[in-house]
């Protein structure tokens, strides 16, 4: 009986200490509830905390939670599915960044995102005129127009990444070159056009083939619009010689500069345009694997299309010209 009892006394005393904590965390300050939410990561916050009642959810809404919409840790640990490359996909990621965009109330600075389309883009462009990093690689459904509208809207950019994103074109790159003083690192690198097997069954057909042919417009842009960049990448950029030596002259005080996958590009090109790059201290060469189903195509170390001599070693190809049909 007297176990009995025991017991019961402490079934007593964890019910009043349940419900005083509850009563706690009810009574918590805005402020001190902000502040809590803030340790969580963006993950945590969307998943659990707005979950558990109307305070928590409107203390989630507050902009001080909100300058900051980083999914890119999310991309990057996962396994990319096609699932991503779809339209309900696409309009999930358009309504967690619409939202962001309505509670930071003007107050975003940085959107790393993925999958997202101009419906999101634009109204953050046109609401949070404080942006300064925007990566939003593998948006399908990001125009021109909506990178129009950042060029207008947000002159403090200085961090922008459009890889994979084919429908934005020179144009609109030139744009923000002139109005985005403060940019110093732009990310444009296409997928893998030479061996895209690490695409297919993911990445829309479609899409894959529509992979900009003009790589020397847009060097054309960066070399006159956007002369203190210090990061470029341009991974398999179809840029040629004429492209790479425009950047080197136009763009001096590059410090990073990857070239992987640019097939149009010979080493020779590149230590040309080096030498003019007095400030560079990293370079990714072009030099990468040809799968043997390419090897075919050329004869003797000759390229069949270009004549530009090749050299083969036990890894990569380097300095590799066109294959046939490119």
């Amino acid at each position: 009986k007297q176990l009995t009892a025991a017991k019961g006394q402490q079934m007593d005393d964890k019910g009043r200490a349940e419900s005083g904590l509850s009563s706690d965390w009810a009574e918590l300050t805005h402020e001190c509830l902000t502040n809590i939410l803030s340790r969580l990561t963006l993950e945590d916050r969307w998943r659990g905390a707005m979950f558990v009642c109307k305070s928590w959810l409107q203390a989630c809404k507050d902009p001080c939670l909100n300058s900051v919409f980083d999914l890119e840790i999310h991309f990057d640990s996962s396994t990319e599915s096609p699932l991503w490359w779809t339209p309900e996909f696409e309009r999930k990621v358009d309504a967690m960044l619409r939202s962001v965009v309505d509670w930071s109330d003007g107050s975003l600075t940085e959107i790393r995102v993925r999958h997202c389309s101009n419906r999101s883009l634009s109204l953050a462009a046109e609401r949070c005129s404080g942006l300064q990093v925007v990566s939003i690689k593998s948006s399908p459904n990001v125009t021109d127009a909506s990178i129009a509208k950042m060029a207008s809207g947000c002159p403090k950019l200085r961090e922008l990444d459009i890889s994979y994103c084919y429908e934005v074109s020179h144009e609109s790159l030139a744009l923000i070159g002139r109005s985005c003083p403060d940019l110093r690192s732009l990310k444009r690198n296409l997928m893998n056009w030479l061996d895209p097997s690490q695409h297919v069954g993911i990445v829309p057909k479609e899409y894959l083939n529509a992979c900009p042919q003009d790589g020397d417009s847009d060097a054309a842009v960066i070399a006159k619009f956007m002369p203190h960049l210090l990061h470029l990448e341009l991974r398999f950029s179809k840029l040629s010689a004429k492209g790479l030596a425009l950047i080197s002259e136009g763009c001096l005080s590059i410090e990073y500069l990857d070239l992987s996958g640019c097939a149009n590009v010979t080493s020779r090109d590149i230590a040309n345009a080096s030498s003019n790059l007095k400030n560079l201290k990293n370079i990714k060469k072009p030099n990468f694997y040809i799968p043997r189903t390419m090897l075919r195509s050329f004869a003797g170390g000759m390229s069949l299309r270009s004549g530009r001599r090749i050299y083969f070693s036990s890894k990569c190809i380097c300095s590799p010209p066109l294959p046939p049909g490119q």
